[in-house]
């Protein structure tokens, strides 16, 4: 049986977008322990493996089960379209000790003897600790696992943001949903997912979450219990090439066009991209892109777009012709 989202007419003018970077660690503690996760971050794995093995896995791990509960309070919905970590871990220390109790208990009753091990014992007679510990451990993830990569991690996500965001406003949400991931269909005003698990909720004027993930594929999450607002997470586009080597130069016709630096530019904007992702990708300082790209917008070449704290740019019509029509010498 599928899962089952329905909308009333109140949901449809609640409906968001966000990325979240504590989303993005937790679900990087699940995919080094499944190997069917693996496929698309292989490079990636290999160069974080030495900072993976100096970390203790086992806690969050046991919170994870295959088929089951994982604890909402420890990752909730992001609280605003581009929370930071530090404001979303924050969050997470102050969660209500009964409350996230009651969720951890829930939630280790689906994995075998969790609810009798010495951990799990500990953790129910002493949430607070249990708050703390866990919060700990994720912020110990982010910092070692994805701080660092946390830039290209981003863009992916925006463009991701960007790319639908356009799709919603040419064919509505109905139109859409099914276009974000095969398993989701719509009909009627009810969002159907075809995944795991069996779930029916009425959105009852909360609206919707749309969260792209780097690190959730090949799954998807279609929401989370009340009273957290319902929050559908699906792969993000692109992740095939995420982790591949920069383009190389700018085509020599470009670079003779528009100089080197503003050619290299334009070139990287295959997908929509801030100035700090760009400035991650090309090696070069903010300062530098950000001239560099005023002076692509204001010659006609590409927009910005303000996504939460974020401007993205992607080429216009012209720029996107420049850049493919000058072959490579």
């Amino acid at each position: 049986m599928p899962s089952l989202l329905h909308f009333g007419e109140d949901d449809f003018l609640r409906c968001r977008f966000a990325l979240s970077p504590l989303w993005e660690t937790q679900e990087v503690v699940r995919t080094l322990k499944r190997t069917e996760r693996h496929g698309y971050h292989a490079r990636w794995l290999r160069g974080i493996g030495a900072a993976a093995d100096g970390l203790d896995l086992s806690a969050l791990w046991l919170l994870m089960p295959r088929r089951g509960h994982s604890p909402d309070w420890l990752c909730p919905p992001p609280i605003g379209p581009a929370a930071g970590f530090e404001e979303e871990i924050a969050a997470v220390r102050a969660a209500d000790p009964v409350a996230a109790r009651a969720d951890t208990a829930r939630s280790l009753a689906d994995t075998p003897g969790a609810l009798r091990s010495a951990r799990g014992r500990a953790w129910l007679a002493d949430p607070e600790r249990m708050v703390r510990e866990l919060a700990n451990a994720l912020e110990a993830v982010w910092h070692a696992l994805v701080e660092p990569h946390w830039p290209r991690l981003r863009a992916l996500l925006e463009a991701d943001i960007a790319f639908h965001s356009r799709r919603l406003a040419e064919v509505g949400l109905g139109g859409l949903l099914p276009e974000i991931n095969r398993r989701f269909g719509w009909h009627a005003g009810t969002l159907t997912v075809e995944y795991q698990g069996e779930h029916e909720r009425h959105l009852g004027g909360q609206g919707l979450v749309l969260m792209p993930s780097v690190f959730v594929w090949p799954d998807v999450v279609s929401t989370f219990e009340p009273p957290w607002q319902p929050t559908l997470v699906y792969p993000a586009r692109g992740i095939g090439g995420l982790w591949t080597e920069p383009a190389g130069d700018a085509p020599g016709a470009l670079v003779r066009l528009l100089g080197r630096g503003r050619a290299a530019v334009l070139t990287a904007l295959a997908e929509p991209a801030s100035t700090t992702a760009l400035a991650h990708r090309l090696g070069l300082a903010p300062s530098s892109v950000s001239a560099q790209l005023t002076t692509l917008r204001d010659a006609g070449l590409l927009v910005g777009r303000r996504y939460g704290h974020q401007v993205l740019y992607e080429r216009t019509p012209l720029g996107m012709a420049l850049t493919a029509g000058t072959p490579h010498d």
